[in-house]
């Protein structure tokens, strides 16, 4: 009888166990999907998970600050019909531009402007403001616009140099590629010096060079440090396809610096002139001159009062050539551009020294400047 008993207290135990394990596990299954549904639910919902580098951050806190001063510039032409005489409106192009100052004006590239009838600057806010073409300075590619607008609403960039900059340092881009607007681009500093063309067929020296990508529609606006502070102006891409291939050019600031006040002032560069015609690249190649060649002289110009001599024809109509303007000051002078880019480093009424090729010899003249008009 005590053995059966045993049997059934045994055989109860048993059960109890199988019973209390099957229900322990069934409740562990329910925690664990339970569980593993708020942890799918967490990555959906829970805005605590994102997290930036502190390299992010910065670049995030450099595009807001900035991004307001960034505007997009739409550009169009009027036609008149010849029958009815209704003005059509036509679409050019558009580019970028930056806020230079509280006054209203707007830094922009001249080609962005160029030949065009009329113009409009959109601010970030989306607000489109007509613009007036203040001044322009084809041979630096640079333009400034006004806009009416009230004083809070504008954001000027400040200003870096560009005597600071470094190949590698981090530089960002800010424009409206393709008229997508407020778009951000970074890069390096890929090199310094670089020399372009601009409109007017005259250099623009150390020229940015950078990987930051450029596209069209970025002409105009700014390139920045990583202080979100001006240093370029984005002006031209190396694209054999005319889009991006990882090479874009701006403008220094310091080039920017100089030239905006007097476009602003005077509608144009107040810059100094010698008072010559000088040859064409094509004529001096063919006399196999290395040098600016003199044709002509303005008449009381600075040039004929140094005493530098024209080239002219002799009885016989052969073309004798005149003084060939080899260096100014310190400044080799091979070709044209090179003396136009070394007279910008002087303002009209300064004295400089001009050394001519004449007769196989050269010859050292005193010239003040005069103002180009």
């Amino acid at each position: 009888m005590k053995s059966f008993m045993r049997g059934i207290i045994l055989l109860a135990l048993v059960a109890g166990a199988f019973v209390l394990g099957t229900g322990w596990k069934s409740t562990g299954e329910a925690d664990g999907t339970e569980e593993a549904t708020l942890k799918e639910g967490q990555r959906e919902t829970d805005d605590s998970a994102v997290r930036y580098s502190n390299e992010e951050e910065a670049t995030i806190a450099l595009f807001e600050d900035a991004a307001p001063s960034v505007t997009f510039i739409t550009t169009s032409n009027l036609r008149s019909d010849y029958w009815s005489r209704n003005v059509t409106e036509i679409p050019r192009g558009t580019g970028s531009g930056f806020v230079w100052d509280k006054k209203g004006h707007i830094i922009t590239n001249y080609h962005v402007i160029k030949d065009a009838d009329r113009a409009t600057v959109t601010m970030a806010d989306g607000k489109t403001y007509d613009a007036s073409l203040v001044g322009k300075a084809p041979e630096k590619d640079l333009a400034v616009l006004k806009i009416e607008v009230d004083r809070s609403l504008l954001n000027p960039i400040p200003l870096g140099k560009s005597d600071l900059l470094r190949v590698g340092q981090s530089v960002y881009a800010i424009g409206n590629p393709f008229g997508l607007d407020q778009t951000l681009t970074t890069g390096i500093i890929s090199a310094l010096g670089r020399e372009i063309n601009s409109d007017a067929g005259v250099p623009i020296k150390d020229a940015i060079q950078t990987d930051a990508a450029i596209n069209p529609g970025n002409s105009g606006g700014p390139l920045l440090d990583s202080s979100g502070r001006l240093i370029g102006v984005n002006t031209a891409i190396y694209s054999p396809s005319g889009a991006y291939a990882g090479i874009g050019f701006s403008i220094p600031v310091d080039i920017v610096n100089m030239v905006v006040p007097d476009l602003i002032q005077y509608g144009k560069i107040k810059r100094p002139t010698l008072g010559v015609d000088l040859a064409t690249p094509q004529m001096t190649a063919r006399n196999g001159i290395k040098g600016a060649l003199v044709l002509g002289i303005a008449e009381n110009s600075a040039a004929q009062k140094a005493g530098i001599q024209p080239s002219y024809r002799d009885q016989y109509g052969r073309i004798l050539l005149g003084d060939v303007i080899v260096g100014l000051n310190e400044d080799k002078i091979e070709n044209n551009g090179q003396l136009l880019v070394a007279l910008e480093k002087y303002k009209p009424g300064e004295q400089v020294e001009i050394k001519v090729l004449r007769k196989g010899k050269i010859a050292s003249l005193d010239l003040i400047l005069d103002q180009a008009r």
